[in-house]
């Protein structure tokens, strides 16, 4: 386990030299120079309050969308014939186009800003979430144009997450990342409980169109709203010569990007990423079958409801609490590998006990510990990439994204041929954990909170302890 480091009480991360600010600096002072280049873009405390409400509610939204063709499977199979193969092979098709575009996302996020492609993207998921009822019911074929819209609402939805950590990076001071990652990540769960619980209402009430008419329209409203209120009713154009174009710490070259996956930090992050995407891509989509094949006679809104109930506490107390400890003058990639202690190491106990025999509430309990710690990791290694590449955060994202959403998906496939060949959960509790210690390990070996995405040379006069 990291140990963790303070420092004096005068120290400040975000301050390399006192003669920084002064006027007659611009041309450079041997030996003092400004540690961070977009510096004077941070967002003021209250500014940075408001974003993280918006952003908390478009995440919330953006699983609302998500979520609602899962809850409407069963309704939409019932009415148009499908089996159960052309249902997983509408509900998978979203992952395809989910993979594609998070570099994309996060590379045009690094240029642009990560505000304008959000409100791009939330403008056109949500329309596309609207309409799924209408090309449902207007087409020949309904099961290829729910595969087909499906597919475009993958895509569409993959640029979110890298567009919020270049927006973080460019926008939020470092003592004050971890508090906006968790909250807004935090927002995952609480869509997901809003729409089993209304979107099931709905579905009762006034069928399965409702679901999708609600959640489209709501997140096309909260997009006109960032828009109006926030961005000032600014036009969100983004052009071919502004992505070519973008700041001077956005230009990375070819050469920059291999010295950039050469430093062991940045492979520590995206392979700690992707073991703990899988794991809990793998807790996800198993935790109800083990519950049902388990306990058969327990209630399914108990397992599927509590678990995300402590969920959202655990994620906001993480944020507040790395975010403390860094104002305090704690060493910051000590503060990171904590959570991601918290978040990885911590958890898989809790997983191990779910291997032996156990109680009904006893296991939600369990299952409800090890899904409030994995949340920690919105604290580590989410935010360790804006620690590492500020300049290109989203497309750096982007990469562990995709390669966390990869792997989480042959992770579940693996998973479920370990249950049908052994018989037993314990053996996927004991993968779960295995991949654990794997990336927590990594990480508590190679993880930095140092600037890898300049040059040393920029920079090797600094007097600076991270």
């Amino acid at each position: 386990m990291a140990v963790i480091q303070k420092y004096g009480k005068n120290y400040s991360p975000d301050l390399v030299c006192h003669k920084e600010n002064h006027p007659s600096d611009k041309i450079g002072v041997p030996g003092c120079h400004k540690k961070w280049p977009e510096h004077n873009t941070n967002w003021p405390r209250p500014v940075a309050r408001v974003w993280t409400v918006v952003l908390l509610l478009g995440t919330c939204l953006l699983y609302c969308a998500r979520v609602a063709m899962p809850i409407c499977a069963v309704s939409m199979a019932e009415q148009f014939s499908w089996s159960k193969r052309e249902s997983g092979m509408v509900l998978g098709s979203f992952f395809w186009g989910y993979c594609f575009t998070q570099v994309f996302g996060g590379y045009v996020s690094d240029r642009v800003g990560g505000e304008k492609v959000l409100l791009l993207s939330a403008a056109a998921w949500g329309s596309m979430t609207a309409f799924t009822p209408v090309l449902a019911h207007f087409c020949s074929q309904p099961i290829l144009s729910m595969t087909l819209a499906r597919f475009l609402m993958g895509l569409l939805q993959g640029v979110h997450y890298p567009s919020l950590a270049s927006l973080c990076s460019q926008k939020v001071v470092e003592s004050e990342r971890g508090f906006l990652m968790s909250t807004v990540g935090s927002g995952s769960y609480l869509g997901t409980l809003v729409i089993g619980g209304a979107g099931s209402l709905m579905l009762d009430l006034y069928g399965w169109e409702s679901v999708f008419y609600i959640s489209g329209l709501l997140s096309v409203l909260w997009a006109y709203c960032m828009w109006k209120y926030l961005l000032k009713g600014e036009g969100p154009i983004i052009t071919l010569e502004s992505l070519g174009s973008g700041g001077a710490p956005s230009k990375l070259s070819k050469r920059h990007w291999l010295r950039l996956f050469k430093q062991p930090a940045v492979c520590a992050v995206i392979v700690t990423h992707l073991c703990t995407a899988s794991t809990f891509f793998t807790l996800l989509s198993w935790l109800p079958t083990f519950f049902k094949d388990t306990f058969p006679d327990a209630k399914g809104w108990v397992f599927n409801v509590i678990p995300w109930l402590v969920a959202i506490p655990s994620s906001l107390f993480s944020g507040c609490l790395s975010d403390h400890l860094i104002s305090q003058g704690f060493d910051t990639a000590s503060v990171r590998k904590l959570m991601q202690f918290f978040s990885m190491g911590v958890s898989s106990v809790f997983t191990l006990l779910l291997c032996g025999n156990t109680t009904f509430p006893w296991a939600v309990a369990f299952v409800s510990a090890t899904m409030g710690l994995t949340t920690f990791s919105h604290s580590g290694v989410s935010v360790n990439v804006q620690d590492l590449a500020p300049s290109c955060a989203g497309a750096l994202f982007g990469v562990m994204n995709t390669c966390g959403a990869f792997s989480g998906v042959l992770m579940v496939y693996f998973s479920g041929y370990l249950i049908e060949a052994t018989g037993s959960w314990a053996s996927v509790f004991a993968l779960i954990t295995t991949v654990n210690l794997l990336g927590l390990c990594t990480f508590l070996a190679f993880a930095e909170a140092r600037r890898v995405d300049i040059d040393s040379s920029r920079v090797r006069h600094h007097n600076i302890h991270i």
